[in-house]
């Protein structure tokens, strides 16, 4: 029985001590940025494209695309064209 109080009193100084560093380790004061950033404009959505070979979605700026304009996933499935 007193090993079980022991292993108890042992985990609940662990618990503690890591539960003080953690509250330690938090920023007093907010950020200038966050502070600010409620104000600011969420950021534009990427427009995502469809590989014209696979299908995968893909960012258009990451896309790449033929000579006829069709977007592709990679350079492999560029060379192998559409299905």
């Amino acid at each position: 029985m007193k090993y079980v109080i022991l292993l108890a009193v042992v985990g609940l100084a662990i618990w503690w001590l890591r539960r003080s560093r953690a509250s330690d380790d938090r920023p007093r004061t907010p950020p200038r940025e966050q502070a600010q950033g409620a104000a600011r404009e969420p950021a534009a959505p990427t427009p995502m494209l469809a590989c014209a070979h696979c299908g995968v979605h893909l960012p258009q700026a990451e896309a790449l695309m033929d000579v006829a304009g069709r977007p592709f996933c990679g350079e492999a499935h560029r060379l192998a064209g559409p299905r």
